[in-house]
This record gives C-alpha cells, sequence and structure tokens, in this order.
C-alpha cells in the first residue's frame, strides 16, 4: 500500500577555538556557568563549525556500527524462539543494508552538516512541503513515526542540558543577526538524519525496531559528552549572558525570545518524586488546612502496639488480591476521589486474611506513598484525558498492579522509560478519544483491555510482563499513529488549499481592480473583466502560479479587450473585428475555466461582442464588484480571541518571538474557548502567512491562528509550552500541582 504524503522532519578549524577545546576529551558537563564570557567573542562562524566538527566526530560513523549488534540481536532471537518467514525477511534485509552501509554513512554525515547550515541560514526544514508530495509507502512511513518517537524520548532524556546549550546557541544566532534557530545537534535533527539515510528503503519492521533501538542507545552513551563538549566550547567562546551583579546567570529564555514576557512552560511541569512526597507528607499529615485533606487520606495515627507493615508484606497482601474483582476501584475512578480509600480498605481485608490484624499493624509511611500517588496518578488520568466510562473497568483492573510497582520500585516515579509507565501510557493512548465507532477503533480499545487483564494475571514482579504487553500494544498503536499522521497532513493540507486559493484571489483582485480603475470601460467589458476574468485569473494563478506563461497570457487578454473596449468607441469596427478574431480562442478559453462547455463559452462571446458593438455606450470608470464565491471559509480567518483584538498591538515583543521560534512538532497546552485544557502540537507553519495550525493527539486540527493571537493567548494565560504529551508524566505533573493548590 502506498500512501501520499510529504515527509520532511524537526576542515578543522585553527586558532584559539581548537585550542580552546583541547583540553575537553573527557569532560562530560560544562565547567562554565552559562553566562561566563570572555570579554570578546570569538567568531560566531568558527565556533559554529568547530561544534559541527565534535559531531561528526563523534556520530559520523553511524548507521554502519550499528550492524553489528543488530546481528547478535536477530541471532539471539532466533536460539530463543522457532524461526519463521519475518526472522528470514529480517536477515535477508540485514545483509542487503549492510551492503549499502557506506552510502548511508555518506548520507547521514549530510544531513548532519546540513542542520548546520540551516542554522546559519535560518532555513529550518520544514517537516511537510506540498511541492514535494509523493508516494510514500508505508514501511518508510513506520520509518518518520519511529523517529518522532525517538526524538520525543530523547529530548525528555536530556532536557536539561538541551536547555543548557539552547540558550547558548540562542546568543550565538543573535550574534549572527538571526531570529530564530534550530537546534542542529537536537533530538529532532539527529532523528531526521538517521531516517533519512534510509531514504528509499524499505525496512521490515523488527529491523525497524532493532535500528532504532541501537542508535538511541548509541546516543545515549554519546549525547551526555557531545552536550558537554559543545557546551563548554560555547562558554570558553564566549557566548553566554550578561553578568547580574558579580555573578554570571542563565536566563529563563524561550526558543527564541530576546528576554522580557516569553512563553513559559506549562506550571507543574518540572517535579521530583521527593518534592511530590514533601508535598504529600504535609497534606496527609495534616500541616495544610485540615478541609484541604479529604478522609481517604487521613494519615493511620500510630497507636500502642501497632507496627508497620514491611513493604514486602504489603505486595505480599496486593498479590493475594489479583484476581479478585475491581468493582470497587471502578467506582472510585468515577470522579469520587476515594481511590486511596479503597486501596486501603482492600489491602485491610487482604491483610486480615494472612493473619496481619489491623489491630496489631498499619501500613507504613513509604508505603502510604505509594498507594496515595497510585491512586492520584489514576484520578489524575481520568480528570485530564478523555477517558470514556467504559475504561473504568480496565484501569481499575490495573491498580493493584502499579501500586506493586510503586511499593518496590521509586523509578515508576522517577523515570519516564519505566515499563510500567510506557505500558500506561500506551494504554492510554488507545483509549482516549475513542469511542469505538469504527472496527480499527474497537480492536484497539479491546487489545488495550487484554494488555491490562494481561498486567493483573500474569505480573510477579517481573517487568518483563509489563515489556511484552506494550511491546504488543505498540505494534497495533503504530497503525494509529499512521491515521493521526495522515489526518495532520490531511489538515495542513486544507488550510494551506484555503490559503492558496485566498491569496491567488487577493491577487487577482488587485489586478482586476487596476484594470477596471485605469480607463472607462463599457458595461460589457466591465462585467467580463470583473467576472470570467476575474475567476480565470485565479485558476491560473493556483495552477501555474505567477511568473508563469500562462498567467502572462491572461494579463495579456485583459489589457487586449480595454484597447478593443477604445476601438469600439472610435467605431473602428474592422481593427475591433479583427482584433476580436484574433482574441476569439482566448476569450473561448477563459470563459470554459468557469465550467462553461464550448457551446456556452461561444454564446458568451457573443455577448461580449455584442456589447462591443456600440460605440456610443455609456462608459466610465468602475470599482471592483463584491466577490461572490461559494465555500468560502470567513470562520477560518476568525480571530480566536477572548479580548477581541484591540490588545494584539501591544504584545510584548519578545512573546511574539518566543512563538516564532517553535518549530513543527512543538507540544503546547491551550485553554479551548470553553476553559478546557487541551494538548495542541504545531502541525504546521504556512509558507504564505506565516499562520500555525495546531492539531490534537488525533491529529484533528485546534486552531489556526498568527503568532500574534497565540502571543495574545498566552499573556491571558491560556497558552503554555508542554513537553509532549505523554499520559503518566502530565498526570504526574498535575498531582504536583493538586497537591501545591492544597498548601497554598
Amino acid at each position: 500500500m502506498q500512501t501520499a504524503v510529504a515527509c520532511h522532519y524537526p576542515a578543522s578549524v585553527q586558532g584559539n577555538v581548537t585550542q580552546n577545546v583541547s583540553f575537553l576529551s573527557g569532560a562530560n558537563v560544562s565547567n562554565y556557568p552559562l553566562g561566563a564570557a570572555n570579554a570578546t567573542r570569538t567568531d560566531p562562524f568558527r565556533v559554529l563549525e568547530e561544534v559541527k566538527r565534535l559531531t561528526l566526530e563523534r556520530l559520523g560513523g553511524l548507521p554502519g556500527a550499528l550492524y553489528g549488534p543488530i546481528e547478535d540481536a536477530l541471532a539471539l532471537s532466533a536460539t530463543h524462539f522457532e524461526r519463521n518467514a519475518f526472522q528470514y525477511e529480517d536477515q535477508a534485509a540485514l545483509w542487503s543494508l549492510r551492503h549499502q552501509q557506506a552510502a548511508q554513512v555518506m548520507r547521514y554525515r549530510q544531513q548532519l552538516a546540513k542542520g548546520f547550515d540551516e542554522f546559519r541560514t535560518m532555513r529550518a526544514a520544514s517537516r511537510r512541503g506540498f511541492l514535494s508530495m509523493g508516494l510514500l509507502d508505508e514501511a518508510q512511513l513506520d520509518m518518520h513515526i519511529a523517529g518522532e518517537r525517538m526524538a520525543e524520548v530523547l529530548s525528555q532524556r536530556y532536557q536539561k542540558p538541551l536547555e543548557a546549550l539552547e540558550a547558548r546557541l540562542h546568543v550565538l544566532a543573535q550574534t549572527l543577526g538571526l531570529q530564530a534557530m534550530v537546534n542542529p545537534v537536537g533530538p529532532g535533527r539527529l532523528a531526521t538524519a538517521f531516517v533519512d539515510a534510509f531514504d528509499g528503503v524499505r525496512v521490515p519492521g523488527q529491523l525497524r525496531s532493532h535500528l532504532f533501538q541501537f542508535y538511541e542507545d548509541h546516543l545515549a552513551r554519546t549525547l551526555d559528552e557531545l552536550y558537554g563538549q559543545a557546551d563548554a566550547l560555547l562558554a570558553q567562546a564566549g557566548y553566554g549572558v550578561t553578568r547580574e551583579g558579580s555573578k554570571d546567570v542563565a536566563p529563563h529564555v524561550a526558543p527564541g525570545s530576546s528576554g522580557g514576557a516569553a512563553l513559559q512552560q506549562e506550571p507543574g511541569q518540572d517535579v521530583t518524586l521527593d518534592e511530590l512526597r514533601s508535598l504529600l507528607h504535609a497534606w496527609r499529615e495534616g500541616t495544610v488546612r485540615p478541609e484541604n485533606v479529604p478522609a481517604s487520606h487521613a494519615p493511620q495515627r500510630a497507636l500502642q502496639g501497632r507496627r508497620d507493615l514491611r513493604v514486602e508484606e504489603v505486595v505480599s497482601v496486593a498479590s493475594l488480591l489479583h484476581g479478585e474483582p475491581t468493582d470497587t476501584f471502578a467506582r472510585a475512578l468515577a470522579g469520587t476521589g476515594e481511590l486511596g480509600r479503597s486501596i486501603r480498605e482492600r489491602l485491610g481485608e487482604g491483610a486480615r486474611r494472612l493473619g496481619l490484624s489491623p489491630d496489631h499493624t498499619t501500613i507504613g509511611r513509604d508505603s502510604e506513598d505509594a498507594i496515595d500517588l497510585v491512586a492520584m496518578v489514576f484520578e489524575s488520568l481520568f480528570a485530564t484525558q478523555d477517558l470514556h466510562e467504559r475504561c473504568r473497568r480496565l484501569y481499575a483492573r490495573l491498580v493493584l498492579p502499579y501500586v506493586k510497582v510503586a511499593l518496590g520500585d521509586r523509578a515508576l516515579f522517577d523515570r519516564a522509560e519505566h515499563p510500567a509507565r510506557k505500558l500506561l501510557d500506551a494504554i492510554t493512548e488507545a483509549c482516549a478519544g475513542n469511542n469505538a465507532e469504527t472496527p480499527f477503533e474497537r480492536e484497539l480499545f479491546e487489545r488495550a483491555a487484554l494488555s491490562a487483564q494481561r498486567v493483573a494475571v500474569e505480573y510477579h514482579e517481573n517487568m518483563a510482563v509489563f515489556e511484552q504487553a506494550f511491546a504488543e500494544l505498540d505494534a497495533l498503536l503504530l497503525q494509529q499513529r499512521q491515521r493521526v499522521f495522515l489526518q495532520e497532513e490531511r489538515a495542513a493540507q486544507a488550510v494551506h488549499g484555503r490559503e492558496r486559493l485566498q491569496h491567488a484571489r487577493e491577487q487577482a483582485d488587485a489586478v482586476v481592480g487596476r484594470r477596471l480603475s485605469a480607463q472607462p470601460l463599457c458595461e460589457a467589458i466591465a462585467g467580463f473583466l470583473g467576472t470570467s476574468w476575474r475567476h480565470h485569473l485565479v485558476q491560473v494563478l493556483l495552477r501555474d502560479g505567477v511568473d508563469s506563461a500562462r498567467f502572462a497570457e491572461a494579463l495579456a487578454l485583459g489589457d487586449a479587450l480595454a484597447e478593443a473596449d477604445m476601438l469600439a468607441a472610435r467605431a473602428e469596427g474592422r481593427a475591433l473585428a479583427t482584433r476580436l478574431l484574433t482574441l476569439e480562442r482566448t476569450i473561448v478559453d477563459c470563459l470554459a475555466s468557469s465550467g462553461l462547455d464550448d457551446s456556452a463559452a461561444q454564446h458568451g462571446l457573443v455577448s461580449l461582442v455584442r456589447g462591443l458593438a456600440w460605440p456610443d455606450a455609456p462608459r466610465s470608470v468602475h470599482a471592483l464588484p463584491p466577490r461572490i464565491e461559494a465555500g468560502d471559509d470567513g470562520e477560518d480567518r476568525k480571530l480566536w480571541l477572548a479580548g477581541g483584538t484591540d490588545t494584539v498591538a501591544t504584545l510584548a515583543p519578545a512573546m511574539v518571538q518566543s512563538l516564532r521560534a517553535l518549530a513543527v512538532g512543538d507540544w503546547l497546552r491551550l485553554k479551548n474557548a470553553d476553559g478546557v485544557l487541551v494538548n495542541a502540537k504545531v502541525g504546521w507553519i504556512s509558507p504564505l502567512t506565516s499562520r500555525r495550525l495546531l492539531v490534537n493527539d488525533r491529529g484533528g486540527r485546534v486552531l489556526v491562528a498568527a503568532v500574534e493571537e497565540l502571543a495574545a493567548l498566552a499573556e491571558q494565560g491560556r497558552l503554555h509550552v508542554a513537553p509532549p504529551p505523554r499520559a503518566f508524566s502530565r498526570a504526574l505533573a498535575e498531582v504536583g500541582e493538586r497537591l501545591r493548590r492544597a498548601g497554598s
């Protein structure tokens, strides 16, 4: 199957620069504060070239270096499982790729270098280029989707070093006079380079998974050092920020901003487990206002003779309850806020069965933390995600397994790539907004339910259950991501088509308006120019463009008709007849572009000739008549601003600049007209108007707006920068905000 889409992704230098990096060979992080700057800065082009050299030195040997580990992984897989047709296909494809590795490495290096060229010239490649629309088979589309997913993972993993490095690169970009920049060694650029290295190559699914897994692993071992060296190099070359007092300080700079009111991160995103537990303890122990603490989270006061249950004992109790009905959890997820209490009650019942009487035991503080955090994360998922009622039973099955994970592994709340987090993210991706209206949606929901059931039955402190359930569900989710990708493409093309039409109309109106007002014209000529010729100009502009020969011919037709009208006014019948004969075919073609058949076009020509037959007909200059077009999308051009457009002119330049620097694929959180927070991604940037198309998780259009309109929303607190919408991470951030609000 092939799908029509457009897919594009988001000599050593001598002198003091080279000397400055001679000591960096073993550095993992910069020893320089962000603001450390020399009195003078090194030539920015030389510094950028040195960062490029470092990048090519560290990464330039890929992807050829991956094939050995991949071959070992395929061989190991073959020893544990019966060989099948897919394994033979992977082996054959790997053999073919290894014979092309020189070309792949060359393309990869070229793409890495291209990132630095785009930085210098501010020609960041758009992911979508409608002029290069072509056929892309599903295997290639899968490569692009896998690349985007890997870029999201790396962006989260290296968030802090990326922020520091990009702040320095922003200063360097300003030195070059650039208003915006895209990090040439950012995860998006590295993913794009890798995908483009396999352009035109079909990679089977299992082999593709290994390729990205080992590429990501290689980057994980390399990027700490690369980012540290690049950061130190930029610092030593003087690309920091101004000093504040006696210290160099790093500003909170959004991409592309120059200080002032810049676009801010969504509140609550930078939350740590230690901070959550501290807030949770204060909340649960009553040091905040008592009315903010529900009874379900009231602390179990230590009584005489009671001991804290060990974590192992609580896990054993939870394991005892694995196969039992979870109706109480499902009811608690209906919005009552009682999930924590329900979990405690069930654990209390299980403890009695094991002979652990509540008269002599109590749940310890660490176990309380695990129970409360899991309960609040699950409650937050239902508060922030578009989950239907039928999802409650599915999630209820997962409550106790996730309590067990939280009891024994704090990494559940610390590490975004934890297998249990990845599975919950995948289940939420499958269920959120899923109305089960199509066979595919029903299959997706059923697969998610089976994954939940599998974990509920099979999890006994072995994380492989989560990994296997995730792998099976993620394989089906890949099809959904393809659908989302294509939905984004359709939304972008629809907006682009309307913008092209509007732009062509405006160009045509300007031409026709000048022609009608240039000289007195009879009604017949003025009417033809204001209707049929006007429509013809629009069609030619859309199909051939303003620089085409056809457009020049169309313009010449208007001028020729105006000259014909002058001949008619002077009663020069012979010259008029000759002129009309030479224009006959062109006039008929013009009329035909309005949808008239040959007969109707000939009739229109006769009417035009008849109007020129009277020299004494009244003539005057004409105004451009109002346009009447079917399907005009006036709604699309309306500003979506709560306060109207009066405040747009007073926006802070830094805010506008921050938003202008957002690239395709960047995520935001947007409060819509109904006051509901929604995830929104920059899906496309118009090459005509620079408007941004924002799409949701499912690829549907959320908003089409100018940067100034988005800045107005940001200043109202309705728009924030946000990380990629991973369900568990967002729920955890919401828990942190909820606890902070309770303590304020």
